[in-house]
C-alpha cells in the first residue's frame, strides 16, 4: 500500500479514526527505517505498531513470535481485514511451507509470522537473503530476559537479525517489562541504539481485587455467579492437578469450563484453546502455559487461585481481561500456604544464590502487592516506574483496609517459634503454633508436651483465622521464614529479632483478618454478568438488537471457522445497535468497521438491523 498514509490504513483496513497514545510516533519512526523498543500494555495496540509499517513499507514484514498454536488465528484475523498475511511453522506440510515462501517472494504478502527457532535453519536464512524484508517485528520481547517470567532460550539468538540484515528496521514489543528487563531486551537483541517508547501501563477498565483464601473454589464460583454469568474468563492454577479439578468442579456447577496445561495431549489442548477463542462464555482453567498472545477481546475476568511468582507475570496474565476496553475483573484468592509453597519452590529451584535472590525479590514485590494498604493499581504501576493517583476502582480503594498494631501478637508468635527451637530443638508449622497460642490441648500438643511452654494459651485474644492471617502477613513481610526441611515448618528471620527486642513495631491489616472472603458485588453494579458492560448505555430495544447481532455473529464465525471477535467485537456491535445505521456508508462510520469487513458483512448486518 505505497500510496496510503498510516492514518489511511488505520481507517480503511482496521476501521479506526485515530491512533492511540504513542502509536503514531512508533509507526512513523519504523516507516522511516528506525529501530524501536515498544512497551505497551496488553490491549494497548502493539500489533498495529508493526502491522501498519509492514503494509506501508516495501517488502514483507517478518514477525517473530513464540505462539505457533495461535499463528493460524492471527493470520485469519488479518485476512478478515484484507491484510495479506501468512505463517511458517511446524504445523504445515513441506508443500504448504513452500507455497507460503513463494507468495512472500512474489510480493503477495504484507506480513509473515514464524517462530524464533526457525531462524536456526539454514534454509530460513537463505530464504530471507532472497526476500525483500520491510521490517523485523520481535513480539513478546520479554522472552529474551533469562530471569523473566516467560523466558524462551531461542530468543537469545535473535541478535542475528541485526547482524545479518543490518539495513532492516527492527521493532521489539512487549506488554510487560521493568526497567531492568527493558535494558536486558536492548542488550540481548542488539537494540542499544533503538528508540524506546513506553506507554502507560494503566488498564483503568480492570478492577483489581485480592481476597483472603478460605475456600477458594467456592469463592471463585461466588464471583462468577455474582458478576460474570455467561462471561468468558481465565482461571489460573499452579498445578496441572488443580487445573483439572477446578475445571471439573466448575462444570458440575453448570459453568462451561475447559482445562489447559502442558500435560494434556496436543490435540486436546488445541481443541480447548480453539473452543475458548471461538465460543462465547467459555471459562478456561489453565496453568501459565496458556494465554500469551491470546487476542480474545471479551475476556471479562481473570482469576488466580494460586499466587503468581512476580508482578510482571501477574500483570501479563491479568492484562488478558478486558482488551476491548470494557469493564473487567482481575481477582485472586491468596493465603498463607501460597507463600510457604513459593518460598519452598525458590529454595528448591535450579540456579545459583544470585538467581534465588532475584526470585525472592520478585516474590517479595508480589507479596507487597497482596498485603498493601494502598491502592493496588498505584503500587503495580510504581513497580513499572509509572507514577499515578489512587484508581478508585480496586478493592483497597473501594473498601479501604485499616491497619492495627500487631506488634504484641507478632512477639507472641515469634516467641513461641524461638522457644520451641531453643528449649526443644523443634520446628512446627502454623497449625501447631496457633494451637499452642490458643491453649488447645490437642493430642499433638499433649504428645509433645507443648502445654508446658510459657507461651501456651497467651494468644486467646485472636481467633484461629485471625492468627492465620497474622502468620500470613508475617511471612509476606519477611518477619517469619520457612525452614528448608521440606515440611513447611516456620522459623525466625534476621528481621524477627528487632521485633522481639521491642526495636520494631508491626502494622497488620484488619481487613485481612476479618473479611470472610466471599466474592463481593461491585458497589456500582447490580448486573448478573459483566457481558452487559457492553450494553450498559443501551435502551431496552437496542439491547435486544445487540443480542440479535451477537447471534448473527456466532453463526457467521462458526461458518467461517474463526473466533467470534474476528467478525466484530462486542464494543462494535453495541455501537451498531445504538446507532442503527441504514446504509453501508453509515455502517462504515462506526469504529471497528473497516473496508474489508464492510464488504464481507455489511449487507448481512444491515439485514439484521432492519429485521430488528
Amino acid at each position: 500500500m505505497p500510496d496510503l498514509s498510516p492514518l489511511d490504513v488505520l481507517r480503511t483496513t482496521f476501521g479506526y479514526d485515530e491512533f492511540r497514545g504513542d502509536q503514531a510516533q512508533v509507526i512513523d519512526h519504523v516507516i522511516a527505517g528506525g529501530d524501536a523498543i515498544v512497551l505497551m500494555p496488553t490491549g494497548g495496540g502493539k500489533s498495529l505498531c508493526y502491522q501498519i509499517p509492514a503494509m506501508v513499507r516495501t517488502g514483507v514484514g517478518v514477525v517473530i513470535s513464540p505462539l505457533i498454536a495461535l499463528m493460524h488465528d492471527q493470520v485469519s484475523a488479518l485476512e478478515s481485514l484484507g491484510v495479506r498475511a501468512g505463517f511458517l511453522n511446524s504445523t504445515q506440510s513441506y508443500d504448504e511451507q513452500q507455497a507460503t515462501e513463494q507468495r512472500a517472494l512474489n510480493g503477495e504478502l504484507d506480513l509473515l509470522y514464524l517462530a524464533p527457532e526457525r531462524l536456526d535453519l539454514p534454509r530460513t536464512r537463505e530464504f530471507f537473503d532472497r526476500l525483500a524484508i520491510s521490517l523485523f517485528a520481535i513480539d513478546e520481547a520479554h522472552c529474551v530476559s533469562q530471569w523473566g517470567h516467560d523466558f524462551r532460550p531461542e530468543y537469545l539468538k535473535l541478535s542475528v537479525l541485526g547482524e545479518r540484515w543490518p539495513g532492516v528496521p527492527r521493532i521489539a514489543l512487549t506488554a510487560t517489562a521493568t526497567t531492568a528487563t527493558r535494558h536486558e531486551i536492548a542488550e540481548r537483541l542488539g537494540l542499544q541504539q533503538a528508540r524506546t517508547f513506553v506507554a502507560s501501563f494503566d488498564r483503568p477498565n480492570i478492577s483489581y481485587r485480592i481476597e483472603t483464601k478460605q475456600q477458594p473454589l467456592k469463592q471463585l464460583i461466588s464471583l462468577i455467579r455474582a458478576e460474570h454469568v455467561g462471561d468468558a474468563g481465565i482461571v489460573y492454577c499452579l498445578s496441572r492437578k488443580s487445573v483439572e479439578a477446578t475445571a471439573a468442579a466448575l462444570v458440575r456447577e453448570g459453568i462451561e469450563a475447559l482445562p489447559y496445561h502442558a500435560g494434556l495431549p496436543g490435540p486436546v489442548r488445541s481443541a480447548n484453546q480453539s473452543r475458548f477463542l471461538r465460543d462465547d462464555g467459555v471459562v478456561m482453567v489453565a496453568t501459565i502455559a496458556f494465554g500469551m498472545g491470546i487476542d480474545k477481546p471479551d475476556v471479562r475476568f481473570v482469576a488466580h487461585l494460586d499466587l503468581p511468582r512476580s508482578i510482571e507475570g501477574y500483570y501479563q496474565e491479568t492484562g488478558r481481561a478486558g482488551r476491548d476496553g470494557l469493564p473487567a475483573t482481575a481477582w485472586m484468592a491468596y493465603g498463607m500456604a501460597d507463600i510457604v509453597q513459593q518460598r519452598q519452590l525458590i529454595e528448591g529451584s535450579d540456579g545459583d544464590s544470585a538467581h534465588k535472590r532475584l526470585l525472592g525479590q520478585h516474590l517479595d514485590a508480589m507479596l507487597g502487592l497482596c498485603e498493601t494498604l494502598r491502592c493496588r493499581r498505584q503500587l503495580m504501576l510504581e513497580y513499572f516506574g509509572e507514577a499515578s493517583e489512587p484508581c478508585g476502582n480496586c478493592d483497597t480503594c473501594l473498601d479501604p483496609p485499616t491497619p492495627w498494631d500487631g506488634t504484641v501478637a507478632t512477639q507472641k508468635l515469634l516467641s513461641t517459634v524461638v522457644r520451641l527451637k531453643r528449649e526443644r530443638n523443634q520446628r512446627f508449622g502454623a497449625g501447631q503454633l496457633i494451637d499452642i497460642l490458643l491453649g488447645r490441648r490437642t493430642p499433638r500438643v499433649e504428645q509433645w508436651h507443648h502445654d508446658q511452654l510459657s507461651t501456651f494459651g497467651i494468644g486467646t485474644e485472636l481467633t484461629d483465622l485471625q492468627w492465620r492471617a497474622v502468620v500470613r502477613q508475617l511471612l509476606a513481610a519477611g518477619l517469619l521464614g520457612v525452614s528448608a526441611d521440606g515440611h513447611q515448618t516456620l522459623e525466625p528471620t534476621q528481621a524477627s529479632w528487632a521485633v522481639l527486642r521491642g526495636q520494631r513495631s508491626v502494622a497488620l491489616r484488619h481487613d485481612a483478618i476479618t473479611r470472610a472472603g466471599a466474592a463481593k458485588k461491585r458497589k456500582d453494579s447490580t448486573r448478573t454478568g459483566s457481558r452487559a458492560s457492553a450494553v450498559d448505555d443501551l435502551v431496552a430495544g437496542d439491547r435486544e438488537l445487540f443480542e440479535q447481532l451477537r447471534a448473527w455473529r456466532a453463526e457467521t464465525a462458526r461458518a467461517a471457522s474463526v473466533p467470534a471477535y474476528v467478525v466484530f467485537p462486542d464494543a462494535t456491535l453495541a455501537a451498531i445497535a445504538q446507532r442503527r445505521p441504514d446504509s453501508l456508508d453509515g455502517l462504515f462510520a462506526i469504529s471497528g468497521v473497516g473496508a474489508k469487513k464492510l464488504e464481507s458483512y455489511g449487507e448481512a448486518v444491515l439485514q439484521v438491523i432492519s429485521a430488528g
